[in-house]
């Protein structure tokens, strides 16, 4: 018996098959593109974090040591106006539950210089030339409870 061998078309994939294929391989290209970009943008927000954590602890201390010349050269209600920002600037930071740029140890070493508070402000609202050494010591006692 002859059979008669015909030659059948190859087997097309469908449309919908090629459509898959094709979105798969799109979807593989964008995450070739995206991953490393992603990864980039989340350790550059990691350092923007932290320098914004120095930048705010580095305001505190220049409001503090712009208040002590101030008081220094007897610019006194510009020294207090400065004073006053530093100590609720000051109590904003530790207040704050998460994300505060002072570590636990600084929030407990800043405590004791909130007791002074009213005192220097004080001095400084009645012109005492003593509020200029007050806030010097004031600021060596913030550098110290900073550091360590």
């Amino acid at each position: 018996m002859k059979e008669d061998i015909q030659a059948k078309p190859a087997k097309s994939t469908s449309l919908m098959q090629r459509i898959l294929i094709y979105a798969a391989v799109l979807l593989i290209v964008f995450l070739i593109g995206f991953v490393p970009m992603w990864l980039k943008a989340r350790g550059s927000a990691a350092e923007l974090a932290t320098a914004q954590r120095g930048l705010s602890l580095a305001r505190l201390q220049n409001t503090l040591a712009s208040a002590t010349i101030d008081a220094r050269r007897g610019e006194y209600e510009p020294a207090r106006l400065a004073v006053s920002n530093f100590f609720t600037s000051l109590r904003a930071e530790a207040d704050k539950p998460s994300g505060s740029a002072l570590t636990e140890s600084q929030k407990q070493n800043i405590q004791a210089l909130f007791a002074g508070r009213d005192e220097v402000i004080t001095l400084l609202a009645r012109s005492d030339p003593a509020s200029g050494d007050r806030l010097a010591d004031l600021y060596e006692s913030y550098r110290k409870a900073m550091s360590g």
